[in-house]
């Protein structure tokens, strides 16, 4: 595993995948755990034969595939079909993203998890250090409608699943506050790419 590793999280819609960019272009490694649930439920996975069985077969697409706008539609309206769904994919994604992270080359690695306050920081114990990106709750709202095209309700819903803004800000050791241009985040991730380099090197 590489000698560091940096948790970056942040609300739905708060930028979080602005300031992975910015990261991978220095030529950090990134695990996103995005990538990692859509790898987990994937068709033929047994993590996609598990949803089935939990929610049937109306969860899927013509195709064989996770039908993900109904699945989001259902565990956004549904607490406890959000939990079951979680109990399902959270696990495999941190096996992956443990197993990313150990492969990655460079003095540290970022591993990105939207939920890590969610779940709390003792699920990844290999985690040294947490990133949040924060953003005012009207922004992620305006912002969420924006990107995803759905309407307030359903925006409202989506923040309500996930902590709130103080719970997130209370497991960071670091917050990048993105409630302006995309271009000021370069030279916070650089300032904390120096930051994240010298730590490792310490660990080193």
């Amino acid at each position: 595993m590489s000698a560091y590793v940096v948790g970056l999280t942040g609300g739905v819609a708060s930028g979080k995948t602005e300031v992975e960019r910015r990261f991978a272009a220095l030529r950090v490694a990134v695990a996103d755990a995005d990538v990692a649930a859509r790898e987990a439920v994937a068709l033929g996975s047994e993590g996609l034969a598990d949803v089935v069985a939990t929610f049937g077969t109306g969860v899927l697409q013509a195709d064989g595939n996770l039908d993900r706008a109904r699945m989001r539609q259902l565990v956004f309206a549904d607490d406890d079909a959000r939990r079951r769904l979680e109990a399902i994919v959270h696990p495999q994604v941190r096996i992956r993203l443990r197993a990313a992270c150990a492969a990655a080359s460079g003095p540290y690695a970022i591993a990105a998890i939207p939920l890590l306050a969610e779940g709390g920081r003792g699920h990844y114990p290999w985690i040294d250090r947490v990133l949040v990106v924060d953003v005012p709750r009207a922004v992620q709202l305006a912002r969420l409608q924006r990107r995803d095209g759905i309407d307030a309700v359903l925006a409202e819903r989506m923040l309500a699943a996930q902590v709130d803004r103080d719970t997130r800000l209370a497991v960071a050791d670091d917050v990048i506050y993105n409630d302006g241009p995309l271009a000021a985040l370069d030279a916070h991730v650089a300032a904390l790419d120096a930051q994240y380099r010298r730590l490792a090197g310490a660990r080193g």
